[in-house]
């Protein structure tokens, strides 16, 4: 610093001011001390953390005194009010949850989805369970569905491979409007059509459609003293002591009357129980009514269905029994609510008269109606319109039946023929037709599906085959009944073990089924007993019906 102070250059000893001599001050150094360890611990006693032993704590690596042995504990307590001795997950304690996490609440939601039981989400209860550990499983393995059959390229059981979908997988069908929007639409509809068709009088010309013609309405009478009980059910509910299943019971011929009603003014054409329950029956009449009686419980009539000009000829159920279509010779077939009594739909065609009328048996919006002008037409009641005919019979139709899983069905003619068609193909892929061939305006399906037996023109029910191969069986046959010029309806036992037919004598026919041969017959009606229904669930009840009026329930 002196070397500093006293630092001068040459110039400035040549430099004077008046002969002055220039001098500088010396600058001032502040010094500061650096320590690089200080202490920041304080050395008195109650400061010192080593004295502290933590909860849990078991061993001490130094003694300490018994007042810090002993002293209470302080920090942050858990939920329950204790001092956790978790390790700590951040800088100041504990942090707990105060939510479910996302993996364990999808892991507790997979687990009640699928056992129907799960921890309680609630903080503080996550012991207990919710739900029903002991229920059976609610959610099994996903199974594939069937490869089908590569042989078939499109439709029911076609080829699908190893692409085949997981039962109820939804994925790639169709999808649209609920049930109940279509039925609004579809009554909308109606009554703009029935508007229509009053102001103007006339018959629509659109798509060879016919609407209803003005002062033909429809209207239904109820017979009991009320139609809901004190539950709030109507009459289609099915009773609970009525058995349904059937697969273990023995048919038997019926052996006396329960129940006769005088159902008709003019005869009965058709009668048919409801599907799968068969607590109510159905029956049409040449007087234009349409009935529907309670063969269970009450064994009275139910209600009357009033809408067709002309005779009944037909009526058919739709495979849930909620609807009904009946064919009638005013050229109209019409469905109605079986609940209810309301017409939801008038179906004609070209003005020709509609002879038989099915439901297809897997969809109830499908109706395939054969006509008096040689036609099948399909119509969808979705829609209102035809959308498929199949027209290549050379006389009126008589009788549809769906068979082969619901693929394929069989009409028969008065031109004396049978033709077998592919349901949605307008082309007959079968045809049985022979010289010696008579008519056969009724046909029934066995209850294996293998066999259709017909009642043939010559007081013969004859019996083809239904499988791939549509051929007579040639050394079946149930003979001993007149039916000559009357389309009596056969019908075949719960079990398969018999054939019933009625005759033009009033007279009901049981045959065995294995070995052709009458098991009985008896007396049933005064005049020809054009039908007989076996009851679906009741394995020895049998129901006919007769030009004379009557429907008789036997048992």
């Amino acid at each position: 610093m002196e070397a500093l102070s006293q630092y001068r250059s040459d110039s400035s000893d040549n430099e004077s001011d008046g002969g002055q001599t220039r001098t500088y001050a010396a600058p001032v150094v502040r010094q500061y001390k650096v320590d690089t360890a200080p202490d920041v611990i304080s050395q008195t006693p109650e400061h010192n953390i080593t004295n502290y032993i933590a909860p849990g704590q078991k061993k001490m690596y130094y003694n300490m005194p018994y007042e810090m042995v002993t002293q209470p504990l302080v920090g942050p307590s858990d939920k329950d009010g204790e001092f956790s001795v978790r390790a700590r997950n951040m800088t100041s304690g504990t942090a707990e949850e105060q939510a479910v996490d996302e993996n364990t609440f999808r892991r507790q939601e997979r687990l009640f989805r699928q056992q129907g039981f799960a921890n309680n989400p609630t903080i503080g209860a996550e012991n207990e369970i919710i739900g029903n550990k002991s229920a059976e499983p609610r959610a099994q393995k996903a199974q594939r569905k069937a490869k089908g059959d590569s042989g078939i390229i499109d439709g029911e059981n076609a080829y699908v491979g190893p692409w085949a979908q997981f039962e109820g997988d939804t994925t790639g069908q169709t999808c649209g409007p609920t049930a109940e929007q279509l039925a609004e639409y579809e009554e909308r509809i109606a009554q703009a059509d029935t508007v229509d068709a009053a102001q103007s009088g006339k018959r629509s010309k659109t798509k060879g459609v016919t609407s209803y013609a003005a002062g033909q309405d429809e209207r239904t009478l109820f017979h009991g003293q009320s139609e809901r009980d004190y539950q709030g059910r109507t009459y289609m509910h099915v009773p609970s002591d009525l058995q349904r299943d059937v697969s273990d019971q023995t048919c038997y011929a019926p052996k006396r009357l329960i129940k006769e009603w005088k159902a008709h003014a003019n005869g009965v054409s058709a009668i048919r129980f409801i599907p799968h329950s068969g607590h109510l029956l159905l029956s049409s009449g040449m007087d234009g009514l349409v009935k529907l009686f309670d063969t269970h419980a009450s064994l009275k009539q139910q209600r009357t269905y009033i809408g067709h000009a002309k005779a009944v000829r037909d009526v058919s159920f739709a495979p849930n029994g909620e609807t009904f279509v009946s064919s009638s010779y005013d050229t109209f077939s019409k469905i109605w609510d079986t609940e209810t009594g309301a017409c939801k739909q008038r179906l004609s065609a070209s003005g020709a008269v509609p002879y038989v009328a099915r439901f297809h048996p897997d969809d109830e919006n499908t109706v395939l109606v054969g006509q008096s002008d040689k036609k099948i037409v399909q119509w969808d009641l979705r829609a209102g319109e035809i959308v498929q005919e199949y027209n290549q019979h050379l006389g009126a139709i008589n009788s549809l039946t769906f068979f082969d899983a619901n693929r394929r069905f069989i009409s028969t003619s008065d031109d004396k023929s049978m033709r077998v068609w592919e349901f949605g193909i307008p082309v007959v892929i079968k045809l049985v037709a022979d010289p010696a061939m008579h008519s056969v305006p009724a046909v029934a399906l066995h209850p294996n599906q293998k066999w259709l037996a017909g009642q043939s023109m010559d007081n013969r029910i004859v019996v083809y085959s239904a499988g791939e191969r549509i051929k007579p069986h040639r050394r079946k046959e149930f003979k001993g009944h007149l039916t000559a010029g009357f389309a009596c309806q056969p019908a075949f036992a719960t079990d398969g073990s018999m054939v019933a037919s009625g005759d033009a004598e009033g007279n009901v026919w049981c045959w065995d089924w294995q070995s052709t041969r009458v098991v009985t017959k008896w007396r049933a009606h005064d005049k020809v007993a054009i039908c007989t229904a076996w009851h679906p669930c009741e394995p020895s009840r049998v129901a006919t019906c007769s030009w004379d009026g009557s429907i008789k329930l036997w048992d």
